[in-house]
């Protein structure tokens, strides 16, 4: 890795772009890793890599064209013939369809110039012991802990021709733990995020894990079908997640998604729930801070590369059960006629009375018959008119019976659409940090209820584990 600080960098690609507009991005990141198995740590280690993205914007008469390069361990001596692939691409560019003026400058960032933030092993000084003394409970009790943990902190700083000089530093951490029987017959999963390891309770997970072991020593085959189900803020956290991957403002506007409006525009406004429930993302979200500014290393149907820089604020996007707002770029929102609210890299689900909503010890509580999930996982996407998902329970379904679980039962192939369970859902938990098990590469900045859903559908009986 180069000795040149990242904003440097930035710096000596803006000297020497030749385009009418340019837009630098440099990505510093480190990470640091623990994997066990068996009750065992297995590896370890520390990794460091840069990233460089330069966005360069020609102007014709047709309009501007953008071209975007990005390389890995750009070292200065590199840095030109990088700018020159860039204009190169954007000469070769049929007119961008996003193209907007670049983002205006603002006061630059104080940290600018400062080296990058770093992690290491050392983020593992509190969770690496905790972790031993699991094993070793582990081993008393004749069950097998496997899974791994990962920090990464990556330093962002972004430049452009207008004079915009922004940085954002992003810790992100995750463990996932998964508890075996000593069989192999019986497996259960948890998970945590964090930004920094110092409130990851491992014992408090392993415990729950234990427990669900203990739940499946009593098999019970149940056949596909519609059932009561209680979705702990893992699993809710997957299907919002992709909901929200899904509600591009111009897909709605277009006649393109679920949230469309029959006869033309969209859904806002619309009630989605009849329960005063809240979906927000804000950048400044306690314990779920993300980048303030919009940070778009290519354009997509959600994402623009002239938005760089541009200030990212709180946004709801149900609030009270309604749809208020769409993802859009400049361009995208201009098309629908709609407010700019670009994404913020964090999602949070609450109900209006937080003081108020049940524990999911407290839910199980009160069912007459139902299944507890754990997770899902394998979700892919149906038909994207209805947002029709379909996906797979893992490591642990459960059959509660007049309170109380009463033991395992085999996993199921569900068919839900989040937009209509939105609509039925009948009870909403506390709001709690949790980490998606299936999105969990991509995003892990999110905190959800558990909820009730008295008709979920389990299509058919799968043979997965």
């Amino acid at each position: 890795m180069s000795h040149t600080h990242p904003h440097e960098l930035v710096e000596r690609a803006l000297e020497l772009s030749r385009a009418d507009g340019c837009v630098v991005i440099a990505d510093e990141e480190s990470t640091a890793n623990l994997r066990w198995a068996g009750n065992a740590l297995t590896t370890n280690g520390v990794t460091r890599s840069r990233r460089l993205t330069v966005i360069a914007t020609i102007d014709g008469a047709e309009g501007t064209a953008s071209g975007v390069v990005a390389r890995e361990a750009v070292t200065p001596d590199e840095v030109e013939s990088l700018v020159r692939a860039a204009e190169e691409a954007a000469r070769g560019a049929e007119p961008a369809e996003d193209a907007q003026p670049l983002i205006d400058a603002r006061p630059a960032d104080p940290r600018f110039t400062e080296p990058p933030a770093e992690t290491s092993a050392a983020v593992f000084t509190a969770f690496a012991p905790a972790l031993g003394e699991a094993f070793a409970r582990a081993r008393e009790a004749g069950e097998l802990l496997y899974g791994f943990a990962r920090h990464e902190v990556t330093s962002t700083y972004v430049g452009t021709s207008t004079g915009l000089r922004l940085r954002h530093d992003q810790p992100t951490g995750s463990v996932e733990l998964n508890a075996k029987t000593a069989d192999l017959t019986g497996s259960a999963w948890a998970g945590a995020a964090t930004r920094d390891f110092t409130d990851v309770d491992v014992a408090a997970l392993h415990a729950q894990l234990s427990r669900r072991l203990a739940w499946g020593s009593k098999r019970i085959d149940l056949p596909a079908g519609r059932y009561e189900a209680l979705l702990p803020p893992s699993a809710v956290a997957d299907l919002l997640v992709y909901l929200s991957w899904s509600s591009g403002a111009r897909d709605a506007s277009e006649g393109r998604s679920v949230f469309s409006k029959p006869g033309g525009g969209t859904r806002i406004g619309e009630r989605l729930s009849p329960l005063p429930i809240t979906l927000r993302s804000d950048p400044a979200e306690p314990g779920l801070e993300a980048a303030p500014f919009v940070i778009a290393h290519s354009s997509g149907e959600n994402d623009s590369v002239f938005d760089n820089g541009q200030p990212l604020a709180a946004t709801d996007w149900i609030r009270g059960g309604e749809l208020t707002n769409l993802l859009s770029t400049r361009h995208s929102a201009g098309l629908a006629g709609l407010p700019l609210t670009p994404p913020i890299d964090n999602l949070v689900l609450e109900t209006a009375d937080q003081a108020a909503a049940p524990t999911l010890d407290e839910m199980i509580a009160r069912t007459e018959r139902g299944l507890l999930l754990t997770c899902l996982w394998y979700i892919r996407e149906v038909d994207p008119a209805t947002l029709l998902l379909t996906g797979l329970t893992r490591d642990g379904v459960y059959l509660v019976e007049n309170g109380e679980v009463v033991g395992a039962v085999n996993n199921f192939r569900f068919n839900e659409s989040p937009v209509d369970l939105l609509a039925r859902i009948t009870e909403v938990g506390r709001t709690e940090r949790c980490l998606p098990r299936e999105w969990g590469d991509w995003f892990t900045r999110a905190a959800m209820p558990a909820v009730r859903v008295p008709d979920f559908n389990m299509s058919s009986v799968s043979q997965a584990s």
